[in-house]
């Protein structure tokens, strides 16, 4: 097990086939810098993202949202807008009455509102018009009558209120506004705590947050005369919103295509099918015409889909040498109007603490309500974030209790690898003790941790995160991911991928996979993906499952057809299968060197033999989680683990945090990609820190969003980003695509607690209550003065 900075390359695990011709560590084209697929496209503007989409003919459509939080519809007159000079159509609910929801079992949400709507925004009609000022002109004109309703924007309003209900529940009335409810105990926690040497307790609180992405999202539909429907739009999960138009629009699923153009981020943002994608849909199968639908910036934080605030109040105990005793949770979540993966939230807020320390016993008690406020769903890191805030706050607490080192005390409840975790979770690799070691190097971490300068400090903070889930998010027993390779005479191989690249370089990983199994050069593959006419379903980018997925897919792909073109050049060679070799843009005879074809030549011989050239290749998760209901949630074929060391210096008379440095120690497995697997890792850090500091997502006392515009909502900028460092740890999972994990996510957990414990050694107070503003951390500083001097008077 290696580390390496975002610079350096090691010499791991080498496959002895490989290493006789190429690089030390036995590949070519793995564990190199390589540059992303649409880079330059990017770059140079050539990339065609979903509002750079023109059809002939397009009209532009608009949306009527609520006004109000929480009230019923009792008329909508559309008569006015209808007759304005370039509207083509105005649809309402009933225009597209099915429900939907990506949870299948909870699906509480329609394209247009029916009977009510939820929150300041929700979308209430839809009018397609010749050009964008029309449309909004239209808007204007259609009169919605409400009955008021009582508005709940408290979750602990909406708890102690179960009427009037956000989502009806006849048959469970006595539900109330509970979304989703989850108890589950593994162990006698109580009687861990009995005897403990030590217990800390505590209440944390986490704010809304939203993913912000560059792009805002939109969503372009064509139908053809023949009734065939097209829809190109800015989703994550293109198979998804797939399967939803079939279900809504009561169409054939072979009549719908849906294509993910170049996407601006998604961050999780865009994981869900929404209002604006059916809707565009249905306005053009009405109209006949194409019909782009594009949100604005406010429109994007109404639709959200953010950080879930959560309230947590935690109990961790512990012997007096450090071991953990067990942990006992807390949580209220507050999930907004609507579900989204809100049942999934509410499992993982519990189900993903079980690393990288040994929780021998555990207890958590999550409730999920439903409030009048946009709906929130998954952002990166999705459900675990803020439990890990909590949790890691209360092991540095429990460590200056005991007056341990934070990272010694952590290393003493390393759970190790291949082991099974007390909720029945299986760890296959686990690099975190050498994330501990890089960050404790890395930052001077003995030398300097307690004795900077006062207002200045470091924290550590740790955590592990899944590489996709084994469970689907409707059940099915086909592959979770596939693909299809097409070989041409010329030289040039195509990969068919329906994996969503999100900016994350996901069709890079499938490029630079292609080419290492076949020996060719990366500019030789094209990757064709995200178009489900084009491409085998996969299931989208979300819980950081694309490149262990595909990645493990096209793996599967390259080598069947490896043996393919491998036994066809034996064949005509009339030798050993086990004598030739793909490299270097060649095909060779290991024993004979100076017989030897081009890649090309190779393709053609075997197409000649063997017909035209193609090869498939799926990956599925094998069976996982304990066997409990919710046991599979979680569940996970490898988990990657992260450890942060962040730097921070404290003004005590403004309260500002200025975060100096953040070293990063993730264990991604195998590196595929250091370039971009640092570029992850340093993105991860800039969001948790930015959301710690800056930003904050929410709504005033009457429903209506606090700032929703790019102005009101603060981001880090470049000034505000401290110097990030990122320290790659490999593993090498068995699991794993040539050993390796995800990255994209769990390099952002370890974030928020490690700058709260900084702030502690700089100044000594604990901020449990984000977000770490410059106005709360200066009333946390007063209010622990004035504790202080309360102290010291009745001393």
């Amino acid at each position: 097990m290696g580390a390496r900075d975002q610079h350096g390359v090691d010499a791991p695990w080498v496959d002895p086939a490989r290493s006789s011709t190429n690089g030390a560590d036995g590949f070519a084209v793995v564990g190199r810098r390589n540059r992303k697929i649409d880079g330059l496209s990017k770059a140079t503007g050539a990339a065609v993202y979903a509002d750079d989409i023109a059809l002939p003919g397009m009209l532009h459509a608009k949306f009527v949202r609520s006004t109000k939080a929480h009230a019923r519809i009792v008329s909508i007159d559309t008569s006015a807008a209808l007759a304005l000079p370039g509207v083509h159509a105005v649809i309402t609910g009933k225009d597209l009455p099915i429900n939907y929801g990506v949870i299948p079992w909870t699906p509480d949400e329609h394209a247009l509102a029916l009977e009510k709507v939820r929150f300041i925004g929700d979308e209430v009609a839809a009018v397609a018009a010749i050009d964008e000022e029309t449309a909004n002109r239209a808007i204007k004109l259609v009169k919605v009558e409400y009955e008021d309703l009582p508005a709940f924007l408290d979750p602990e309003e909406a708890l102690a209120n179960p009427t009037p209900q956000i989502h009806a529940t006849p048959k469970k009335p006595e539900r109330g506004n509970v979304s989703k409810h989850v108890l589950l105990e593994f162990g006698d926690v109580d009687g861990a705590f009995e005897g403990a040497a030590a217990v800390v307790a505590g209440e944390y609180s986490f704010h809304g947050t939203t993913h912000a992405a560059i792009e805002p999202h939109c969503a372009v539909a064509q139908c053809s005369p023949d009734g065939n429907l097209t829809l190109w739009s800015s989703t994550q999960i293109t198979h998804y919103v797939h399967r939803a138009l079939a279900h809504v629009l009561e169409l054939p699923p072979a009549r719908i295509r849906v294509i993910q153009p170049c996407i601006g981020g998604a961050f999780g943002g865009k994981s869900d099918p929404f209002g604006f994608e059916f809707c565009a849909a249905k306005l053009a199968q009405i109209t006949g015409r194409p019909v782009k639908m594009l949100l604005t910036r406010e429109e994007v934080f109404y639709l959200h889909r953010g950080r879930h605030p959560m309230q947590l109040a935690y109990r961790t105990a512990a012997d007096a040498d450090g071991k953990l005793r067990g942990v006992d949770a807390k949580i209220l979540i507050d999930g907004g109007a609507y579900s989204s993966f809100g049942l999934v939230t509410t499992y993982y807020s519990g189900q993903l603490l079980g690393g990288p320390v040994h929780l021998p016993t555990y207890r958590f008690d999550s409730t999920r309500v439903f409030t009048n406020k946009p709906p929130c769903g998954p952002k990166r890191g999705h459900g675990s974030v803020q439990p890990r805030f909590a949790f890691e706050i209360q092991l540095d607490e429990l460590a200056h209790e005991l007056d341990l080192d934070p990272i010694e005390l952590r290393r003493r409840n390393f759970q190790g690898e291949h082991v099974e975790t007390v909720n029945g979770q299986r760890i296959t690799s686990n690099g975190f003790l050498a994330c501990l070691d890089e960050v404790e190097r890395a930052s001077g971490w003995k030398e300097r941790r307690g004795k900077l300068p006062h207002g200045r400090g470091l924290g550590v903070a740790g955590s592990m995160y899944i590489s996709g889930t084994n469970y689907p998010i409707y059940p099915n027993d086909m592959p979770q991911a596939g693909i299809q390779l097409k070989v041409d005479r010329s030289g040039l191989v195509t990969a068919f991928t329906g994996g969503n690249d999100i900016g994350q370089g996901s069709s890079s990983v499938v490029r630079d996979l292609v080419a290492e199994e076949l020996g060719m050069d990366p500019a030789d593959v094209r990757v064709v993906a995200s178009d489900t006419d084009l491409c085998p379903v996969d299931l989208g980018a979300y819980s950081s499952r694309v490149t262990f997925m595909v990645g493990n897919a096209t793996i599967d792909a390259a080598r069947a057809l490896r043996r393919r073109i491998v036994d066809a050049i034996a064949a005509e060679w009339e030798i050993d299968a086990r004598r030739i070799f793909m490299g270097g843009g060649t095909v060779f005879d290991l024993e004979d060197r100076d017989r030897l074809v081009t890649t090309r030549e190779a393709f053609q011989i075997a197409e000649a033999r063997l017909d035209t050239l193609g090869s498939t290749g799926s990956y599925n998760t094998p069976t996982l989680g304990g066997d409990y209901r919710g046991g599979t949630i979680g569940a996970s074929p490898a988990y990657s683990f992260t450890a942060h060391a962040v730097e921070v210096s404290v003004d005590e008379e403004t309260g500002r945090l200025t975060v100096e440095n953040c070293w990063i120690a993730h264990d991604c497995g195998r590196a595929l990609n250091p370039m971009l697997v640092a570029g992850q890792m340093e993105g991860s850090a800039y969001m948790g820190l930015a959301e710690a500091l800056f930003e904050v997502h929410d709504v005033n006392r009457f429903g209506l969003h606090s700032g929703p515009s790019l102005l009101d909502y603060r981001m880090a900028t470049t000034v505000d980003t401290p110097e990030l460092h990122a320290l790659i740890v490999e593993s090498l999972d068995p699991e794993g695509p040539y050993g390796a994990k995800e990255a994209g996510e769990g390099p952002l957990h370890p974030a928020l607690p490690a700058l709260s414990n900084a702030v502690f050694d700089a100044v000594g107070v604990r901020l449990r209550h984000l977000p770490f503003t410059p106005g709360n951390v200066l009333r946390e500083l007063r209010a622990a003065r004035a504790t202080s001097q309360r102290e010291r008077a009745s001393c």
